[in-house]
């Protein structure tokens, strides 16, 4: 598939180490290459801000969708190309997917997780049927990865649905991966498999 609109999941802070601000500055810049445009939380701090603040110097398009809560607070980005003010966290989420093709979460906590698990399981139900990436920087999500693996193993989640995650640690092939994305059709209820399936 051709993505034109990436959404990126990420921290709305910079984290311990300097490598974090850096990935997140090299994936705005070969979204530029590609030209791909950003949707994000549309605040102006943490690895938000990195992303956004890069694509924006050279001519990218990015789009915030933030809840008027949190503009209140007065971390909204100022100048982005489109800023969608939307009432609460969950019509945040559903527009954000609904202007994007593909999903990328770079490192961050609660928010981040959230964001990407919203996805994960929309595209468990049939909701939606778009491509969404881990990009594991220096093992940051290797605790998370054995997690899911540890419920596949537990036969709480099927191993297609274990797979839709798409993992990499190198962002050119990350994206690619997501180009290369096939929806899967596998259904959700493990109980309802045929014995010996699974």
């Amino acid at each position: 598939m051709m993505i034109k609109t990436l959404c990126v999941f990420c921290g709305s802070s910079m984290g311990r180490e300097p490598f974090y601000a850096e990935t997140a500055r090299s994936l705005a810049e070969m979204l530029l290459v590609r030209e791909i445009s950003l949707v994000y939380g549309g605040a102006n701090v943490g690895l938000m801000a990195i992303l956004a603040d890069t694509m924006l110097s050279k001519g990218g398009k990015v789009t915030g969708v933030m809840p008027t809560s949190l503009v209140e607070r007065e971390v909204a980005h100022q100048h982005l190309t489109e800023m969608h003010i939307v009432s609460g966290m969950q019509e945040r989420k559903a527009m954000m997917a609904d202007l994007s093709d593909a999903f990328i979460a770079l490192p961050g906590a609660y928010g981040t997780l959230d964001e990407l698990f919203e996805v994960l399981t929309w595209n468990q139900l049939g909701i939606i049927h778009k491509p969404i990436g881990l990009l594991n920087i220096h093992g940051y999500f290797d605790a998370l990865i054995g997690m899911l693996d540890h419920a596949v193993a537990e036969k709480f989640l099927r191993r297609e649905h274990r797979d839709t995650l798409i993992i990499d640690d190198d962002m050119e092939q990350l994206l690619q991966k997501l180009s290369d994305y096939q929806p899967v059709t596998a259904e959700k209820w493990i109980e309802r498999l045929k014995q010996g399936e699974i």
